[in-house]
Order: structure tokens, then sequence, then C-alpha cells
């Protein structure tokens, strides 16, 4: 997302994700972010709309970041898996690094960015624009598995892509309470439904 960005534009996003790590959107002033990039106001309202213009862009970034670790660690597992069994064991990896408590953080993140497109339009552009990205990713990725004779020729990629996204929704509706699910049952669940629905054994690869 980033990489394709004015320079300027790109200094811009990140001081405002460096701020939004610790922060909440509204208590970030422009003044912290001109004062950290370096960066004029003239440029700033020659890159954004507005000052939350601003801050919705490096909230899309840091939203899509979160989906874009996983799908690069799936992507980096299937270029180098043998067998179902090294990619049933990647998967598992992965699960635990991304649904980890230490990121409960960045989880809030995306649903607040989610529930923001909701009642900004512009918001919703542009998530939306990133949300299509992300998940035609892990279709292909998904897609791909079913060649190989690994991933459950029966399900539909994008459907598939849909819901191991939705893993996070789950994950945020209990970093919220009180008294939290026992971690290793929630990967014991994701494991099963690996092993058994998106990933089952005695597949055969798909014909070109």
């Amino acid at each position: 997302m980033l990489n394709s960005l004015h320079p300027t534009k790109q200094t811009l996003i990140k001081s405002a994700v460096k701020f939004l790590e610790t922060t909440a959107p509204e208590d970030i002033t422009g003044e912290q972010i001109l004062a950290d990039s370096g960066i004029s106001k003239g440029s700033l309202y020659h890159h954004f709309a507005d000052f939350p213009d601003l801050i919705e862009h490096a909230q899309v970034y840091m939203f899509s970041r979160y989906v874009g670790f996983s799908v690069e660690a799936i992507n980096t597992l299937l270029h180098n898996a043998k067998d179902r069994e090294s990619v049933l064991k990647g998967l598992q990896e992965i699960t635990r690094a991304s649904q980890s408590p230490n990121l409960n953080r960045m989880r809030s993140i995306r649903i607040s960015a989610i529930a923001k497109s909701i009642r900004i339009e512009r918001m919703r552009i542009l998530v939306g624009v990133e949300q299509e990205r992300l998940t035609e990713a892990l279709a292909d990725l998904f897609r791909e598995s079913q060649e190989r004779g690994w991933g459950n020729p029966r399900l539909d990629p994008k459907t598939v892509a849909v819901f191991i996204q939705s893993y996070t929704i789950g994950k945020v509706l209990d970093d919220l309470t009180p008294t939290h699910m026992d971690e290793e049952k929630w990967y014991l669940l994701i494991d099963t439904i690996l092993a058994n629905v998106l990933f089952p054994p005695g597949l055969k690869a798909v014909d070109a």
C-alpha cells in the first residue's frame, strides 16, 4: 500500500501510524504529526483533504498490515510445503502468531477501522478497496492449495478467505471480556477446522 504513494505522503502516514499504535485517533493532533515527520502544513494539505483524512489513511494502513502479515506467511508456507502435513503444521504456527494476546491492540485497531468505515463514506471506500485486495490474496492462496491437492475442492476460495479473517472478529470479542477463554482451546478449535474442513485428508490434486 505505502510503496505506491508519494514519499511525502508515505512519511506522513508512517508518522500517524506511530502515534496510533499508542494513542486514540481523537487524541492525536496535526501539530504532533508535523513535528514528528518534519513535513510542512502546506504539504500535508496538498496530499490529504484534511487532518482526519490523514488519520483515516493511517488507520487503513494498519488495518491491512495485520492481515498482510498472515498473507505473506501463508504464501511462503505454501511455496515451501511438501505435503498436507507440513501445510497444517505451518498454519498452526501462523494461527498462534496471528491470534496471540499480544496483538490485541492491532485487532482492536482493525475493528475500529471497520466501524469508522460504516459512518464515513471516504473511509468506507479506502477500507473496501484494501479489504478486497486482502480477501483476493487469501482466496488465491487457498485456490493454489486446492490445485496442489491440499485444500478442500468443495469450498469456494473467496468464502474460505472471508471465513479465515473472521477468526479475528471472534478474538476481538474475547479481548473485550474480563474473563478470557482458554487460548489453547481456541487454537484447538481452529486447528480442528483446518485439518478436517479446509484441508481434510485424502484429497487429490485438481486437474489442470
